[in-house]
């Protein structure tokens, strides 16, 4: 087996690993709406929207905003954020090493199971890094997500079903009432009725 099959055969295996339910593939965004943790109180998730630093300081904001991300298509953003915060805490040197090639196969790689979508230069910068990784290899990456999620995506989860439910405001997928039209029509003299029987 050659080496360029050895390496695709290696990145299949890791990726059928790092699926879970959660997935791209095994996601409908339609059925993820409705599912939002019950036991978060509307002012606890109320505390969310106060900024984004906010929602990220509570385990139940960040569980929320990712099943949000999950119905767009785009969770690999937290998801890496979060690899990224755990990847700073690592003290071992051998530690550092595995986690840092670790994320770096599933995220930042061309062709990576959830490759996040960040500029070229950083992901040079970032391959340049792996001969020796460092705690700040992966910062620049991790700002410009951080940076697409506060400004992208954490609005639109704020307006969002799931959010809106857990706040007990209307969503836009909440029942609404449509109100009959009250068109006119005209009469064979080119006057304006609204009367129900001229339709």
């Amino acid at each position: 087996m050659s080496e360029i099959q050895k390496d695709k055969e290696r990145k299949s295996r890791l990726s059928l690993f790092l699926t879970k339910s959660g997935s791209h593939e095994n996601v409908s965004p339609h059925k993820m709406t409705n599912a939002a943790p019950s036991s978060i109180s509307p002012e606890a998730a109320l505390q969310w929207s106060d900024s984004f630093e906010e929602l990220l300081k509570h385990s139940d904001g960040v569980e929320t905003f990712s099943q949000f991300l999950r119905t767009e298509f785009s969770e690999e953003n937290i998801e890496f954020w979060l690899a990224c915060e755990e990847y700073k805490t690592i003290d071992s040197e051998t530690k550092l090493l595995s986690k840092a090639k670790c994320i770096y196969s599933v995220f930042i790689e061309s062709e990576a199971p959830k490759e996040v979508n960040i500029d070229y230069s950083t992901k040079v910068a970032i391959q340049k890094d792996m001969a020796q990784p460092t705690k700040g290899c992966y910062e620049a990456a991790q700002t410009k997500v951080y940076s697409l999620m506060k400004k992208d995506s954490y609005p639109r989860f704020l307006n969002s079903d799931i959010y809106l439910r857990l706040t007990r405001r209307r969503g836009p997928g909440a029942t609404m009432f449509r109100r009959r039209s009250r068109s006119c029509v005209f009469n064979d003299r080119g006057e304006a009725t609204t009367e129900p029987s001229a339709w």
